[in-house]
């Protein structure tokens, strides 16, 4: 696991895409957009269905790993309106056990508003706990320090020779921005204008790797709202991309 630090509470990396909170025993997911290869498919575009299992069976695999009882889920959870409905069986069977067994929180996005928790959980427009708010997209005058999906973001590398993109989490002062757990979901720029608009600055991207996390400072203007969290700071910090 590794560490990252967001408004005095400690969180750990435990995937790509996915944040554990020892506080709370929580794992924290956004945009599964579960049945995105079935909506694909309604348009035309044929592809290979299983996207949901596979984003289910990876957070299960996580619940294993990190013995969470709780799992918050934010936001954009299908990847449209009716696909809770048309759910594959196989996936919804996958989902009716973890909802089952641990306290699931689904939290409304804007691919899926009007999502009801057939499959089992508890369906809230947000979340607010230990001076933290959790939703789906980030509010530029969030009163509390909020974590977020909606925006995918991705951080673009130089590595041996070549660029790779990377999923990233968004730093600034007052707001984490999630990556995307879907199996099928694309990416945005970590340093473009709709996510700076949000976040402010200072800000970061961070890759959690298996034993540090990656840091590449934003591009963005200052707020001067506050420093990113001292201790923080004490984290390997890069500079530049090689």
């Amino acid at each position: 696991m590794v560490p990252l630090l967001f408004a005095n509470h400690r969180f750990d990396i435990v995937a790509p895409a996915a944040l554990f909170w020892p506080a709370r025993n929580a794992l924290l997911v956004a945009d599964l957009h579960l049945e995105k290869a079935s909506f694909y498919a309604r348009q035309g575009q044929m592809l290979p269905p299983y996207d949901s299992q596979a984003t289910l069976a990876e957070l299960a695999g996580l619940v294993a790993e990190t013995g969470a009882t709780t799992v918050f889920c934010l936001g954009d959870n299908y990847h449209d309106g009716e696909g809770e409905a048309r759910l594959e069986p196989e996936a919804a069977r996958q989902l009716v056990t973890m909802t089952g067994a641990l306290e699931w929180i689904w939290i409304t996005g804007n691919h899926d508003r009007d999502v009801a928790g057939t499959w089992g959980g508890q369906v809230v427009d947000e979340w607010t706990g230990e001076g933290l708010a959790l939703r789906h997209q980030a509010s530029a005058d969030s009163i509390l320090p909020e974590i977020s999906g909606h925006y995918h973001p991705k951080y673009r590398i130089a590595v041996r020779g070549r660029h790779v993109s990377r999923r990233c989490f968004v730093k600034g002062c007052h707001h984490l921005i999630m990556p995307a757990f879907g199996a099928l979901t694309g990416g945005m720029a970590a340093q473009d204008p709709a996510i700076e608009a949000c976040v402010g600055g200072p800000a970061e991207a961070i890759i959690g790797l298996k034993q540090k996390p990656v840091r590449f400072p934003l591009p963005f203007r200052e707020t001067g709202i506050e420093m990113i969290d001292q201790p923080q700071l004490a984290l390997p910090l890069a500079t530049t991309a090689r």
